[in-house]
């Protein structure tokens, strides 16, 4: 049975993977929106929410611009004794 090919290893085409992966100046573009909706006070929810992802895409970003990550707000769980 003969080795099948690519499609790169034959030369032809391939088309990107997907909107997953994006450009540098789209990555660029992407965190000056969330880090300035941060500085705002916005939380990263509210931020996930507003462009329609998830908590960890916008965590990530946020991360890598070195931002101060505000503590929880909110009533905590309290342990049992």
């Amino acid at each position: 049975m003969p080795r099948q090919r690519s499609a790169e290893q034959a030369g032809e085409q391939v088309s990107s993977p997907g909107p997953i992966v994006q450009r540098a100046d789209e990555h660029c573009e992407l965190i000056g929106h969330v880090t300035a909706a941060w500085d705002q006070g916005r939380s990263i929810r509210d931020i996930a929410a507003s462009i329609g992802r998830s908590y960890g895409f916008v965590h990530r970003p946020l991360a890598e611009a070195g931002v101060d990550f505000r503590t929880r707000s909110g009533a905590r769980k309290r342990h049992r004794r």
